[in-house]
């Protein structure tokens, strides 16, 4: 019998929100961080809005050498890391090295950091030829996405199994998949997962800039993500990260740990349609749900809450709707659904870690966090997205899901260890 994974320990760090506690709070609220870019000069963009973390490292415990060698998003991965670690009550002294492993997730690896090097190496893109002379001695951490794993290693000291997972927009879920499936088979005893991503950079903004994927509502930065709203005009960019201890679940037990969830049920499918376009009708996305709930032995009426996607543009809110409907048949007119990218942006890669981080609360505190800005319903989009204020809901099973270019869909069933059978 395959062994079941639990999560015991959470770290988070994200727009309004550094700390869990602080996190919820935001979430609970139904506060967005959205705000003008402040990171640098964004006047000459289509898109100037975005969902900032206030983020200082040396306030968090990282030193000096630390700050100049890690990217920003390697900062965020190592800061939920120690909290994770804190968080499930593990003492790193006391549990195998070559038992624990570590994978994490990300959308775009360290591009804020190649943005300054290349800056820097071509004195603002007047040398034709770069000068390397000019890059900065840890330009090979910052174009090897695996240093982000590599640190949080370190921090940890996992001396397994370690990894990145870099899937767009679905690797936040892929990554701690990856690493319920080490535990399953054997090859590791704990795993420090999650997903980073600090996309918030001129490169990243342009890139979408020219898709036209990002809002122009930037009048109104905190009103600006509006998942499933009628109004909406694309999606925030965010930044930001998750990390999770996961152990075997009889193993966590005999040690008293605190479980906030098992991850029970996984499943991820891509269109093989188009880099960035959708098929109306959600079919992959669909199979995606229908065969992690399988997995998890539950059906449409076991769950509780449904953590969407939610990027808030009109292709993605419409194809999310019609998978719903398809793989949960009339449950998913009973399920409350939200969109936490209402409040924190899409942060690429790491937004899916953070939602199951969201997920998992929401399962500790029985509350399902809002969709903020959701006011003028878009008719395409029926279901009960709940909108603006958090509502008390009883919550043992949640399905949440991420959707990236690409075509790919990734779906995961979190649930009560008591809620499904072995």
């Amino acid at each position: 019998m395959a062994r079941r994974v639990v999560i015991t320990g959470v770290g988070v760090l994200a727009p309004g929100g550094i700390g869990v506690r602080e996190f919820w709070e935001l979430l609970c609220s139904g506060r967005t961080a959205t705000r003008e870019i402040t990171h640098f000069d964004a006047s000459g963009f289509r898109s100037r809005v975005a969902a900032e973390a206030d983020f200082l490292p040396e306030l968090h415990g990282l030193t000096q050498d630390e700050i100049r060698r890690m990217d920003r998003a390697a900062q965020f991965a190592v800061v939920a890391a120690r909290e994770a670690v804190e968080d499930s009550g593990l003492d790193p002294a006391g549990f195998d090295p070559y038992r624990t492993g570590v994978s994490i997730g990300t959308g775009v690896g360290a591009v804020g950091s190649l943005d300054k090097a290349y800056r820097a190496a071509s004195l603002d893109g007047r040398l034709q030829a770069v000068d390397h002379t000019r890059a900065p001695r840890h330009l090979h951490d910052h174009v090897v996405p695996s240093s982000f794993a590599t640190e949080v290693a370190w921090t940890v000291g996992a001396e397994g199994p370690v990894t990145v997972v870099s899937s767009g927009c679905t690797a936040g879920i892929d990554s701690v998949a990856h690493a319920v499936d080490l535990i399953r088979e054997g090859a590791a005893d704990v795993m420090v997962t999650g997903a980073t991503d600090a996309p918030i950079t001129p490169l990243t903004l342009a890139c979408f800039d020219a898709i036209k994927a990002t809002t122009t509502l930037n009048d109104d930065p905190e009103r600006a993500s509006r998942p499933f709203d009628a109004t909406r005009k694309g999606f925030v960019l965010g930044e930001g990260a998750a990390v999770f201890v996961l152990e075997e679940l009889e193993a966590a037990r005999a040690r008293g740990a605190r479980v906030y969830a098992e991850v029970a049920g996984y499943a991820s499918r891509s269109s093989a349609f188009h880099m960035t376009g959708l098929r109306p009708d959600g079919r992959e996305l669909a199979e995606a749900v229908t065969v992690a709930l399988d997995e998890a032995h539950l059906g449409p009426a076991d769950l509780d809450y449904v953590n969407a996607h939610g990027s808030g543009t009109k292709q993605n809110d419409a194809h999310e709707t019609a998978a719903y409907r398809l793989a949960l048949g009339p449950h998913a007119y009973r399920i409350p659904v939200s969109s936490i990218k209402s409040m924190i942006g899409h942060s690429l890669g790491s937004v899916g870690a953070l939602e199951i981080a969201a997920s998992v609360l929401a399962m500790e505190h029985h509350v399902v966090p809002p969709t903020a800005n959701l006011r003028t319903r878009d008719p395409d989009c029926d279901l009960d997205y709940v909108p603006v204020v958090a509502r008390e809901h009883r919550t043992d099973a949640v399905l949440t899901v991420g959707s990236g270019f690409g075509g790919f869909q990734s779906a995961m069933v979190l649930a009560r260890p008591d809620r499904r059978l072995p």
